[in-house]
């Protein structure tokens, strides 16, 4: 189970309600690093994933409703509360905040834990791994998408632990066979891939299998290529937030491990 995923989700909660106690009123309107998004639209799209998790929006008969894609249904759900105040965004997570907390943990204890859920067009997981789904987005969208460099606030946090950064991580690893195979193809050649720091560790990129999908294995292993990146960073690089040649080094074929990280887009 994932149970220090929603420990890693409370932490990063925590630096998230400090960062914005701090934000200006120009701050919010203000754009943040992910694209399309000001530093208002995030935390709608925080506040939102909350609100369906505790308390679901009924399906829609609309068939183009339920033909979204995961980031097309989070845009809709943004777009909902665009007019909205910030106040009535914080109001919206402070109500449902616990209730998600609580829903979290209980998806650590069997038979929920190990039970399928389908995440649209992002894969089917067991849902315990929900938890390292919202650590994950929390992490990314506090750390790289408002936070300065990239983003416009400047609120100053501690550097992050192995607590708020490792369970995005493996959410990473968990979805890139599902989200990114087809886009893999050229993934002949095991890759291996050494994180830094918080949250680190190493794993080999393998080529897909007979049912289509490229696989991931913690630990070391022969290989074509190893990419060495900070776990902080793989974050970013791994969303495409920016451009892994800032942050990553390659032994190898280098040749042949740009073209796979280049392909790499997980969400």
């Amino acid at each position: 189970m994932t149970v220090d995923a929603v420990a890693g989700l409370r932490a990063n909660h925590q630096d998230l309600a400090l960062v914005l106690e701090g934000v200006t009123d120009d701050e919010w309107l203000a754009d943040s690093a992910c694209a399309g998004w000001r530093v208002k639209d995030v935390l709608a799209h925080i506040t939102s994933n909350f609100k369906e998790i505790v308390d679901p929006t009924p399906p829609s008969d609309d068939r183009s409703s339920s033909d979204l894609t995961a980031e097309q249904a989070m845009d809709a759900l943004v777009a909902l509360r665009r007019d909205w105040s910030v106040n009535q965004l914080l109001d919206e997570y402070e109500q449902h905040r616990d209730g998600a907390f609580a829903i979290m943990e209980a998806l650590q204890d069997e038979p929920l834990a190990s039970t399928p859920r389908d995440l649209a067009d992002l894969g089917t997981y067991p849902m315990h791994m929900l938890a390292n789904a919202f650590c994950f987005d929390h992490y990314c969208h506090l750390r790289h998408d408002l936070l300065a460099p990239a983003g416009v606030l400047t609120t100053e946090l501690p550097q992050a632990d192995e607590v708020r950064i490792r369970p995005g991580v493996h959410w990473m690893w968990a979805g890139l066979p599902q989200m990114c195979s087809s886009v893999l193809t050229m993934l002949d050649r095991p890759v291996g891939v050494s994180l830094t720091g918080p949250g680190g560790g190493t794993w080999v990129l393998q080529p897909a299998g007979d049912d289509g999908l490229i696989s991931v294995q913690e630990g070391g292993g022969d290989t074509a290529a190893k990419v060495t990146s900070s776990a902080h960073d793989f974050i970013a690089w791994g969303t495409q937030r920016s451009d892994w040649r800032a942050s990553c080094s390659i032994d190898g074929d280098a040749d042949y491990a740009a073209g796979v990280l280049d392909a790499i887009d997980i969400v």
